[in-house]
């Protein structure tokens, strides 16, 4: 819980969808198990259509991560800065659209929760990768 976005609701039902992080190791995996990994669409050599998540997701995974991206975009820190279509840097400024930007904040939060157990720590804002 002590990553920004993520509260007691998301963390529990984190907990039971993955069996105490047991079932579930791969933050990728359990990023596609809540419907927020894209899917490329594409039929046959000529068919190709927009990316899309997937239908048959855990809509109630997907709802707590969505509300949890949405709380971290308001909350000041380097997703906000991410996402902020006012800021020069953003993603919606770039011209991306504003959904598949909270998509990705969604992905970001999930990864983030698996290097914090994968860790055994709690979340550090500051922290620094010793490979940079």
């Amino acid at each position: 819980m002590s990553v920004p976005g993520i509260g007691t609701a998301t963390a529990t039902e984190i907990v039971i969808a993955t069996n105490e992080m047991k079932a579930i190791t791969d933050p990728k995996k359990m990023a596609c198990h809540a419907g927020v990994a894209p899917f490329n669409y594409q039929s046959g050599s000529s068919v190709r259509g927009r990316p899309g998540v997937s239908q048959h997701a855990r809509k109630r995974l997907k709802s707590l991560f969505h509300l949890g991206a949405m709380s971290a975009i308001r909350m000041k820190g380097e997703l906000q800065d991410y996402y902020q279509p006012v800021r020069r840097c953003g993603k919606v400024k770039e011209g991306k659209n504003k959904m598949l930007v909270l998509n990705a904040v969604r992905n970001k939060l999930i990864h983030r929760v698996y290097a914090v157990v994968e860790r055994g720590e709690k979340y550090d804002k500051n922290y620094v990768s010793p490979l940079a």
